[in-house]
């Protein structure tokens, strides 16, 4: 076997490390995308008996953004096994208790069928914020890239761009906003 075919072999069967930004992400396309680099559904030896996943590291969970009214509608099922042990909680109160729990009940969600999804949630690293420790961060081979681009905020852009951004109409001076 050539050197090259040997590292492509090796490569293949590694487990790679991706980092994902949920920074104005939904949580729940985020997750089917997210499952699949865990699920290991990019490589060309995957078979779903086959633990062939990757790690995923998924940063700033605390910025998710649900579409229309998902907070306030959005319930989540919880029952401790005990009798009278049911709840249920809305997913802007999950999200300030843990902000970390939408973004995993959303990956456990999508991974449906998986026989062996409470392993492969072991590969899935999540983080409020972007303060990830280095020695997960060493690791850390490619980058997922977000589905949505984020927009910027209009306090986080720059004086001079501002004025040089082209006005849709001249007002004249004596013009008054009411």
């Amino acid at each position: 076997m050539s050197i090259a075919k040997r590292v492509q072999q090796w490569a293949t069967f590694a487990r790679q490390w991706h980092i994902y930004d949920c920074t104005w992400q939904n949580p729940f396309d985020s997750a089917k995308l997210i499952s699949r680099h865990l699920m290991g559904k990019q490589k060309p030896i995957y078979h779903p008996m086959n633990d062939c996943g990757d790690h995923v590291v998924v940063i700033n969970t605390k910025e998710i953004a649900l579409p229309g009214d998902e907070w306030i509608k959005r319930v989540y099922f919880h029952h401790t096994g005990y009798p009278g042990g049911a709840s249920w909680t809305l997913a802007w109160q999950l999200h300030e208790k843990d902000p970390k729990m939408v973004m995993q009940k959303a990956v456990y969600n999508s991974m449906k069928g998986n026989l062996q999804r409470r392993y492969t949630m072991q590969r899935l690293h999540l983080f409020a914020d972007d303060k990830v420790p280095e020695e997960i961060m060493a690791n850390v081979t490619n980058q997922i890239r977000a589905l949505r681009e984020v927009p910027q905020r209009l306090d986080m852009i720059d004086k001079e761009t501002l004025d040089n951004f082209p006005s849709i109409m001249d007002y004249p001076n004596d013009y008054i906003l009411r």
